[in-house]
């Protein structure tokens, strides 16, 4: 499967778009986004291998999900892309913001954001973390300082926090 294929899956079920009968985002508005979504996350992230992305001819190589997989760059590019589609969404919907009130009729579309937005700031918000814990490589924060034998380590390197830690801390969400 290529990029286009595994990276919009990835996405589509991020915004809950992932009926095949009727995509709300078409598969090539997805992939473009996914394409934005990597120009933009190599400007503030360094990965492993140089992705060359062609915004408008809808390409990038080397494709992260052949051979051996680059799952930081793929869960980093899907996440910033669902934030980049939900947040175009609160905009489109934001207009139709509407309220009417007839005697005792009402129709009140004002409400209709508000379960985007918090869509929009929980993809978000693990987007910022995992970025943040892939630039710190991964690693539990303050493990450095402690290292193995330093006192009060062994509290630090416990599975309170839970995920997997170790094989990319990033996809315990």
């Amino acid at each position: 499967m290529s990029w286009q294929g595994q990276m919009s899956t990835i996405v589509r079920y991020l915004i809950d778009d992932i009926d095949s009968d009727s995509y709300t985002f078409s598969p090539h508005r997805v992939e473009t986004t996914i394409l934005v979504a990597a120009q933009l996350t190599q400007m503030t992230v360094e990965f492993g291998k140089t992705y060359s992305v062609n915004v408008e001819n809808c390409t990038l190589s080397p494709d992260p999900t052949v051979e051996t997989e680059d799952h930081a760059f793929i869960t980093l590019i899907c996440l910033r892309a669902a934030c980049i589609i939900v947040g175009s969404q609160i905009r489109s919907e934001s207009g139709n913001a509407i309220s009417i009130k007839d005697g005792p009729s009402a129709i009140d579309l004002r409400g209709v954001t508000n379960t985007l937005t918090v869509l929009y700031k929980d993809l978000c918000e693990k987007y910022e973390r995992a970025e943040m814990e892939y630039r710190a490589g991964s690693s539990i924060a303050g493990q450095a300082i402690l290292g193995p034998y330093s006192p009060g380590s062994d509290n630090v390197s416990g599975s309170s926090t839970g995920g997997h830690r170790g094989t990319g801390g990033f996809f315990d969400y």
